[in-house]
């Protein structure tokens, strides 16, 4: 069913409305205990110096065995993060932002897309409109199922939301696969080790993408080292992640942050199963010429037709949804 141009405008207004609202909870822990960031014990100057001094601090890593190997099972969700109280003064609402924290153009970038934000209620444009992956470092909040599988060679984290799945390679060394295909991809590549139960990953060679609609940019020189556990909490147990970024395009220095994930019990008990995201083979919304999101309408030059299509429609099963089938009677 095709969605007419002002009602899908009004069902993404409605959307980003519900999104700044939860937003609150988000950042503020969601429920219970309150988040609290952990920097590293000292300022490193890239993130490779870091993830070393980790390294070494841990003896090389633990060594586990699948009887030791944490097990962080089940579906999560996102249960709260600090990050906007890094780059903004003030609070979500009638906030400003925090001077100092970016370099001078992405501080200039961010103060106009703060703007739009707290004036209109939401950004003019968002990455996601048209189908770009979350990519880091917004996968870390995006507020949908997530699950984490750990084996002893790689870890799988993956968020439902476009399937995103960041891949962590346990005791290798990073691979630059811009070098192979000329640029970086939207989830980096990502190697760790264990320090006892504690993952610690480095991430690197990511493209250029941002916090959240309503948060920074970064750029194609941002670097993660971020520490993953699993604690128990008076609430519940969250699995915290303690974050350092490095971007020396969009931030004076490096940054900390804290993001959290708690057991989506709610979902396993109705027996839940991650889908499949697709929506660039239906999506009709670009960037305009005046910097927001528009929609290609049906005769429009462009227009993407939702029900998909098919060489041979007379065929019976050729509909993407099967409910509307025509029915079939004696083979024809």
């Amino acid at each position: 069913m095709h969605i007419p141009g002002k009602t899908l405008v009004r069902s993404l207004g409605l959307i980003t409305l519900l999104a700044a609202t939860g937003l609150q909870a988000q950042i503020a822990g969601f429920t219970g205990q309150e988040l609290k960031t952990v920097p590293p014990d000292r300022e490193f100057a890239t993130s490779d110096e870091h993830y070393q001094y980790l390294l070494n601090k841990a003896n090389g890593g633990t060594k586990h065995t699948w009887e030791t190997l944490p097990r962080w099972d089940g579906l999560w969700y996102t249960a709260g993060n600090n990050h906007m109280d890094v780059f903004i003064d003030g609070g979500l609402r009638g906030g400003t932002v925090r001077e100092g924290v970016l370099t001078p153009a992405y501080e200039k970038a961010y103060k106009e897309r703060w703007r739009q934000q707290q004036e209109d209620g939401q950004v003019g444009y968002d990455r996601l409109t048209h189908c770009e992956p979350a990519g880091m470092p917004r996968w870390l909040l995006e507020p949908y199922n997530h699950e984490f599988i750990n084996t002893l060679n790689e870890s799988w984290f993956i968020n439902d939301f476009a399937n995103g799945i960041r891949r962590i390679y346990i005791n290798q060394e990073h691979t630059n696969l811009a070098e192979m295909n000329g640029a970086h991809s939207w989830f980096g590549d990502t190697i760790g080790f264990w320090d006892g139960d504690k993952l610690i990953t480095n991430t690197k060679y990511i493209r250029p993408a941002d916090f959240t609609r309503w948060s920074p940019m970064t750029s194609n020189a941002l670097e993660t080292v971020e520490t993953w556990e699993l604690q128990e909490f008076d609430d519940f147990p969250r699995l915290v992640v303690q974050v350092t970024m490095y971007d020396k395009h969009a931030f004076t220095r490096p940054l900390n942050f804290v993001y959290s994930f708690r057991h989506a019990d709610d979902l396993e008990g109705t027996g839940y199963r991650i889908q499949h995201w697709e929506c660039e083979a239906s999506s009709n919304s670009y960037l305009d010429e005046n910097g927001l999101t528009s929609f290609y309408l049906p005769g429009d030059p462009g227009f993407k037709d939702p029900r998909s299509a098919t060489l041979f429609p007379e065929l019976p099963g050729q509909t993407p949804d099967p409910y509307s089938d025509p029915v079939v009677t004696n083979g024809n």
